[in-house]
């Protein structure tokens, strides 16, 4: 620790000081950032281009737990799961802002680990931090992260473009991320019992590394575009896969048929399923965070996305009147229901 470090601390340096401790080293990536940090507003330059803006809030106690949640993972997961709602728009993510509430109990060392996470984000995905705001908070780490991207008009996809006979594709596999959270949450509750006890994850750093460093599925969209593939609707798997696909139902005013043994589930996840005694199909369809994305393309690339390792064709769009179904392996329909993360019901 540098002599700085040793006698500095958040008030010391207070709120613009702070801002300034902590953005000072940004380098600019996009042309299209005309000016970040430092200003009364950033500004963005887009021409011949739409804009597209989401934000994400994380509370603590709510959308995580800093009990086994690394803060340098934090903030890089609380950047990548904002940019993965534009790549969702099927856009490309270029600028971010952030604004944290911060509890007594975040040192100045704390902060530098969590926006240590967040550079590292911005680095791979290359996007660059312009703004944001600081506050201290009396309920616990606050952050708010707001993510624009841009791309032509032509080029956006919304939930509500489904058409009968689409083909329901899925990117990567599902229900890793619920499973890590219950694997935290059991050694969590093994701590409490006995502080000396030691958290046992051997075998399962992959749906661990699924919940709390998850990625934003680029990749997905550039091979796409390659394949000259612009999908009709899709939406990112935040909330489970049955809250999603019957998000885009809705908003398509359409029905649809998934297969449950087309669902991909990674074995990593499947065994941690098995010591806890749950079905895997339960978690990829409920479970949630897995930042995969869920999209629908025309019938007629079926051969092209047939047999593509990057993306698994689960089922197709019906009718409405057909109703949002799943079909067993044995041929039974189950309706398919939201029973994914619901931030206002009681957890």
């Amino acid at each position: 620790m540098n002599k700085e470090k040793q006698y500095l601390s958040i008030s010391d340096l207070g709120e613009f000081g702070l801002i300034k401790h902590l953005t000072e080293k940004i380098q600019i990536k996009n042309s299209s950032t005309i000016k970040g940090v430092g200003d009364d507003a950033a500004v963005i330059s887009c021409p011949d281009k739409q804009l597209v803006v989401t934000t994400d809030l994380l509370l603590e106690g709510v959308h995580f737990d800093l009990m086994y949640t690394p803060l340098k993972h934090l903030g890089y997961k609380a950047v990548v799961v904002n940019l993965s709602d534009v790549y969702a728009m099927n856009a490309q993510p270029k600028q971010i802002t952030v604004s944290v509430g911060i509890s007594s109990k975040i040192t100045l060392d704390m902060l530098e680990e969590f926006y240590s996470g967040i550079y590292l984000a911005c680095e791979k995905y290359g996007v660059d931090l312009v703004g944001g705001d600081t506050s201290t908070s009396l309920t616990g780490f606050t952050i708010s992260i707001t993510a624009i991207g841009e791309a032509a008009s032509e080029e956006i996809v919304y939930r509500n473009g489904a058409q009968e006979n689409d083909l329901i594709c899925v990117s990567g596999d599902l229900g890793g991320a619920y499973l890590g959270l219950l694997l935290l949450e059991r050694e969590k509750e093994v701590f409490k019992v006995n502080p000396n006890a030691q958290p046992d994850f051997k075998d399962h750093e992959y749906v661990l590394e699924r919940l709390l460093k998850p990625e934003a599925r680029k990749e997905i969209i550039t091979h796409l575009k390659e394949l000259g593939i612009k999908p009709t609707s899709m939406i990112d798997i935040s909330d489970g896969l049955s809250s999603e696909l019957i998000h885009i139902c809705q908003n398509s005013h359409c029905g649809c048929k998934i297969f449950l043994e087309r669902i991909p589930v990674d074995i990593d996840t499947g065994r941690v399923a098995e010591m806890f005694n749950i079905e895997p199909m339960t978690c990829a369809l409920n479970g949630g965070e897995d930042y995969e994305l869920l999209f629908t393309v025309p019938i007629e690339y079926h051969d092209i996305i047939r047999g593509n390792l990057n993306f698994t064709v689960i089922g197709h769009i019906t009718s409405a009147s057909e109703g949002m179904m799943a079909v067993s392996s044995s041929g039974s329909l189950i309706e398919l229901k939201a029973q994914g993360w619901n931030a206002f019901l009681k957890q």
